[in-house]
């Protein structure tokens, strides 16, 4: 991960012995993925930190913040200061101005090149709009509309745009089929691998196997041909009309970085693309089917799962049409967060830290199932404020993360 940032300092004072004062700070920040940059970075696309190293910048400070405003693209204004040379009095008015013009902005009081803590904040918001100009380019795949009961997960493609820059990419679920049709159910492969390191496979043949395997060869095809670094998938139809299903798909393709959600739920798979930047790990889309508020504890189930995320799995049907291939994953216990996107505009968002206590398999649920216990508010807002019928988990404690990241795309728009 690296960032820009900017110098800025007053002409009156000695360049030289500045330069010796600071020469500490500049490698800290380098340490950390920080590089150096002229103006024209600040003026230009590059979105940068300024390094307040004196007072008497204000104003030039301002005029940049003015002029990337005038574009559309002010963001919020990250100023490092200092304790010496009047830098940290020069951010504290920059930031005032910025905010009596309704903008937003963060002061890092950076006091020495071992101000550990400081640069770790430098650190992550430099991760963050790392994060943001990846998912900005990202190519995301909607093969099929997304499913009729997703009522609220269904935006259109121009929002999703508008909002993050993640451009959509509409495909036809006939494409998918044709590319399938290729090589519908190949007798070996890297596939396969899931089939020999299972811990069982209940129910189903090694030809069940094969044939989702086909739907593997022929989603690859897919995002390989249209360079797609994300899908989701209207996967019902391949169950109700072609008697397999996605899910061993989907898992192989988020295993393997190309973020994979199924339903064609549009706001899921942003929000697994963006913690996928955030965090470099596939996250896990899944429905909340059982909820005890007063306990704080949220169940979670689908019939996917990346293999990267679980310790062991068992090859089981689809739950709802007992066809194809499920699976159902063990996960490790452990800290987890869950989260996720929504809103009409895609403008709100959920996030919640907890502990992932067990793994379950029972049969009335989708085959992949986990108890996870978060804060009891947090839990109620989920029955009281929904943002859709999926959530997305990801191992760790990420929420502040996901949080910055968020506000800094809002300051963005």
């Amino acid at each position: 991960m690296n960032f820009n940032y900017v110098p800025v300092a007053s002409a009156l004072h000695d360049k030289r012995s500045l330069s010796a004062m600071l020469a500490g700070h500049e490698r800290a920040l380098a340490g950390i993925g920080g590089r150096r940059r002229d103006g024209a970075v600040a003026d230009g696309e590059g979105v940068a930190f300024h390094f307040v190293q004196t007072g008497g910048v204000e104003s030039e400070v301002i005029r940049r913040y003015r002029s990337r405003a005038q574009q559309g693209k002010a963001g919020r204004v990250l100023l490092i200061a200092h304790p010496a040379h009047n830098s940290l009095p020069a951010a504290l008015e920059i930031l005032a101005q910025v905010q009596q013009e309704n903008g937003t902005g963060r002061i890092y009081l950076l006091k020495g090149p071992d101000d550990a803590a400081t640069l770790a904040e430098i650190q992550q918001t430099g991760l963050c709009l790392e994060a943001n100009r990846k998912l900005s380019e990202d190519r995301l795949g909607l093969v099929g509309a997304s499913s009729d009961w997703l009522v609220a997960s269904s935006q259109r493609p121009e929002i999703v745009t508008a909002r993050f820059g993640t451009r959509v990419v509409p495909l036809s679920v006939e494409e998918l089929r044709a590319n399938i049709a290729k090589d519908p159910a190949p007798a070996s492969g890297p596939e396969f691998a899931a089939w020999d390191r299972a811990a069982g496979a209940e129910g189903v043949t090694r030809d069940a196997f094969a044939r989702a395997a086909g739907v593997c060869r022929g989603l690859e095809e897919l995002v390989k041909v249209h360079r797609l670094s994300a899908v989701t998938v209207r996967c019902f139809d391949l169950v109700t009309q072609d008697g397999t299903t996605g899910c061993l798909a989907l898992s192989r393709l988020a295993d393997n970085g190309i973020t994979a959600g199924c339903e064609g739920d549009i706001p899921s798979v942003v929000m697994l693309r963006w913690l996928w930047h955030l965090i470099g790990k596939a996250g896990w889309m899944a429905n909340p089917s059982d909820l005890d508020v007063r306990k704080g504890e949220v169940l979670l189930a689908h019939c996917t799962v990346p293999l990267g995320l679980v310790g062991e799995h068992r090859l089981k049907t689809h739950f709802e049409s007992g066809r194809g291939i499920g699976i159902d994953g063990t996960f490790p216990s452990g800290p987890v967060t869950l989260l996720r996107l929504g809103g009409g505009n895609l403008d709100r968002w959920w996030g919640a830290e907890g502990t992932l206590i067990e793994s379950r398999h029972a049969e009335e649920l989708c085959r992949t199932q986990v108890r996870v216990r978060i804060p009891a508010p947090a839990a109620g807002e989920l029955l009281a404020a929904p943002l859709g019928n999926h959530v997305v988990l990801v191992p760790g404690h990420v929420r502040a993360l996901f949080r910055e990241a968020y506000e800094l795309c809002e300051a963005a728009r």
